[in-house]
This record gives C-alpha cells, structure tokens and sequence, in this order.
C-alpha cells in the first residue's frame, strides 16, 4: 500500500472513531456541561487538558507507525510485519490506553460522573476487543513472534523502559514476521 493512501485511510478512520467514540457519543449523551464539584476544580480541569493532549500523543504516534510497516490501523488493512516500535516497544495497547488518557482527561475537563461511566464501559468494551479478536489474530497472523512479544510488553500497563527484541526472539525489524507455515529467511550469522 502507498504511504499517501495509508496515511489517508488512517486519518479517515482516526477521526471517525475517535470523533464518535471520544466526541460525539460523550456530546450526545448530554455529558458535554461543565460542573465544578468540589472546590478549586479549576485544577482538575487543567489537569483534563492536559490529559487529553498527553492521550493524543500515543495514538496519533501508533496510527504513524502502522503506516510506516506498509499499513493503517484499519483491521482489513493491517501492516504485513508486527508492530513493535514507538509506544508499542512499552504497551501492547497504545491507541486503547491513549483512548482512556483522553477520557479520563475529559472527565476532569467537564466534571462528570457520567464520562466517568462511560471510561469504564468503554475500557471493558475494548479490553473484550482485545481479548477475543486482536489478540487471536495476531497470534495466528505472527506466530511465535507476537507470543514473543506478548509475553514481554504487557497489555494496558506500560513498562517503565522500553522492549528490543533480544537476538533469539523470532520477531525481525522491516521484514514481516513469520508465522505459522511462513518460512523465515536464514541468517548469514546462523
């Protein structure tokens, strides 16, 4: 795939899920108003701004480094080769965690039980993604290679310093990894 294509596809599918998962559904939900509940929540709200912008940075990152490995984010048009570079190098999990950086923030934003309601539901909504679908496909996508990393880089808690694959992991930088029934090429240091 073209970079420009993938770089379009991915932007298109950022801004609709994330304006109708983080925006729009929060909006229509009427969880959108500004309440102070306790005193001095102008720091709480500061502290939402913050997050938001802080939750940005690891999806808008992710979303580059799928189009990087000849890919977008969009399931029917994944990268050929495992992702393990940015944030992926510290959490398995990057665009979901972003995600509820961004919720969370907005719950401090606007002061809401509510948005905080739907954080929940919305990490048990994801995390149920992650378990019954990425996480098989993957598997079965990479083989070795993804259990390698999955064993390394946990899901939703990032590591305090990043993952390199070691010299024995079956995972390969800029070449697809192998999966099953996939041959992978011999090393001339072999």
């Amino acid at each position: 795939m073209r970079k420009s294509t993938a770089a379009a596809i991915s932007v298109a599918w950022g801004v609709a899920l994330g304006g109708t998962f983080a925006c729009l559904l929060p909006y229509l939900l009427g969880e959108w108003h500004f309440h102070r509940p306790l005193p001095y929540w102008g720091i709480a709200q500061a502290v939402g701004v913050l997050l938001i912008c802080a939750g940005l940075v690891p999806e808008v990152q992710s979303f580059i480094d799928f189009i990087k490995a000849d890919g977008t984010p969009v399931p029917v048009a994944s990268p050929p080769r495992l992702v393990v570079s940015g944030f992926y190098r510290y959490v398995r999990n990057p665009i979901y965690v972003g995600f509820l950086v961004i919720l969370m923030g907005q719950v401090l934003l606007f002061g809401s039980r509510g948005l905080l309601v739907y954080a929940v539901v919305a990490w048990c909504v994801g995390a149920a993604a992650v378990r019954f679908y990425e996480e098989p496909t993957l598997a079965r996508k990479f083989g070795a290679g993804y259990q390698d990393y999955r064993r390394a880089v946990r899901a939703w808690v990032p590591r305090l310093h990043p993952w390199t694959p070691g010299p024995g992991s079956s995972i390969t930088r800029g070449r697809p990894a192998a999966g099953p029934g996939t041959r992978r090429p011999r090393s001339p240091l072999r």
